[in-house]
């Protein structure tokens, strides 16, 4: 019963990072096409906020309810879907940190990049959650 209440909680933490991780960029192209200091200064407000009290502890939450299910399911590990799901995630995190860096940036008033960029930039985690979704149903290996 507790690897249930685990799943359920690891979905909806994914759910909620997932919704920073597509949010944010949506932000930086809004900031970046910004042309004056009050805008600037809202969206960095926003930016800040999402990173902080939304993705990082989802992020975390994501994690903890992850590791705790292989812990109660050791097992898990025995199929090659698991460690390519988990190769995944670790780029994910990745992401997730370009986007605390670039965030930053954006801070300082030290951003060089297009809203164009940030569209595209936008798309990569897209990627990751389809790839992240179709190996833990289909699992194919």
């Amino acid at each position: 019963m507790l690897y249930l209440w685990l799943k359920a909680l690891h979905i909806v933490a994914i759910v909620c990072w997932f919704a920073g991780l597509f949010y944010l960029p949506r932000l930086f192209v809004y900031h970046a096409m910004s042309e004056d200091a009050i805008s600037r200064e809202r969206f960095q407000v926003m930016e800040r906020k999402l990173y902080r009290g939304i993705m990082i502890p989802s992020m975390v939450a994501t994690l903890a309810f992850g590791i705790g299910m292989i812990a109660l399911n050791p097992a898990l590990f025995s199929g090659g879907w698991l460690h390519a799901k988990l190769a995944l995630v670790v780029l994910l995190i990745g992401y997730h940190h370009i986007c605390g860096a670039q965030l930053k940036r954006f801070a300082r008033d030290e951003n060089t990049r297009s809203h164009v960029f940030y569209r595209w930039f936008n798309e990569f985690p897209v990627l990751l959650l389809l790839a992240i979704v179709i190996l833990v149903v289909i699992k194919p290996f």
